[in-house]
């Protein structure tokens, strides 16, 4: 077991559990710091390992004096900050606690980090990562052919975007000013088990499990990039592993499918799985409603340079692997 402890923020979330199982798998020692908003919960971390090896420290990363607290009692040889408000629709409707946390909060961690890394000895320093988590959304939107690269500007274009921009540029400038060893990952639409219900996919398959209307935004033909979640998390950890301070890494998955092809996708695996019991398609229960305000086109990452300099590879397809997650779904309803 590595004897070096990793600080995982929002590691009770659906990417950040997913992180968590892949850093213990690796043996690596985690604590983990969540405010168990409706998004993350501790059950996703139930039986992942032994109290010595995960720790889940219950509080938000915008208070001062506990994160603190947590640098002063272990040593992190690494941070990875996933702790955040991440839905598009609920920045719209308020964007105060996006700024509250994503912003305010991600500086309080960020300085907190910074004061444990300039105590450090120089090997420590040397070693030392903070992986700023972020999304492909700060890039704003595609037109129908090319990729956000890490060479892209930065044009977010809802409330959720521009506070994930804002703590992206937190991070650079701290690592531009003092030196601190900052490494920052874009991701497209995660996907797979354990996903709150807000999200697409698990909101279809809620939705269709309950012959409820399942609703599509506009025409359906906006388009996103979908990562697998255990391919995400292990992109992560070669950003920690191999990654250099500074750099930037794209980790896309170059599995572009618009909405209406995700939908049919998991209907298809429903039928197979859980056929209706009135007969009839899943995928009849769609439902096309007014789109969402500033609904973004298309998003694509090119993970050209995550793949040269971090080995990194997508292994999952959302085509070959729906029928597995869909099934995750089924068999743990609650």
């Amino acid at each position: 077991m590595k004897t070096n402890r990793i600080l995982v923020t929002g590691g009770c979330g659906f990417i950040g559990s997913a992180l968590v199982r892949e850093l213990v798998a690796k043996q690596y020692r985690v604590t983990v710091l969540d405010a168990l908003t409706y998004a993350g919960v501790q059950e996703n971390l139930v039986g992942v390992a032994s109290p010595e090896q995960l720790d889940v420290v219950v509080g938000n990363i915008g208070d001062a004096e506990l994160v603190q607290q947590m640098f002063n009692e272990h040593s992190f040889s690494a941070v990875f900050h996933l702790a955040a408000e991440t839905h598009v629709d609920r920045s719209i409707s308020n964007a105060n606690p996006f700024i509250t946390t994503n912003v305010l909060g991600t500086y309080t961690l960020l300085a907190a980090t910074l004061r444990c890394w300039q105590q450090m000895h120089s090997e420590a320093q040397r070693t030392f990562r903070f992986i700023q988590v972020s999304t492909d959304e700060v890039f704003g939107t595609l037109g129908p052919t090319g990729c956000f690269t890490e060479d892209s500007p930065y044009a977010p274009r809802s409330p959720y975007a521009a506070s994930k921009a804002s703590a992206d540029h937190l991070a650079a400038a701290l690592h531009h000013t003092f030196g601190l060893p900052v490494i920052t990952t874009y991701c497209g639409n995660n996907y797979g088990p354990r996903q709150h219900p807000e999200k697409f996919i698990s909101l279809i398959i809620k939705r269709a499990l309950s012959e409820s209307a399942i609703p599509v935004y506009g025409s359906g033909e906006n388009v996103r990039d979908w990562v697998h979640v255990d391919d995400h998390a292990n992109g992560l950890i070669a950003a920690l592993e191999r990654g250099t301070a500074g750099s930037t890494y794209c980790l896309g998955a170059r599995n572009e499918l618009t909405n209406l092809e995700v939908l049919r996708s998991v209907c298809a695996a429903l039928d197979e799985l859980r056929p209706r019991s009135g007969g009839g398609k899943y995928e009849e229960l769609a439902t096309f409603v007014e789109d969402r305000l500033g609904h973004d086109w298309r998003y694509a990452l090119d993970p050209s340079k995550a793949a040269r300099e971090l080995g990194f590879s997508a292994k999952h397809t959302l085509q070959t692997s729906i029928s597995q997650v869909v099934r995750s779904y089924v068999e743990n309803r609650s």
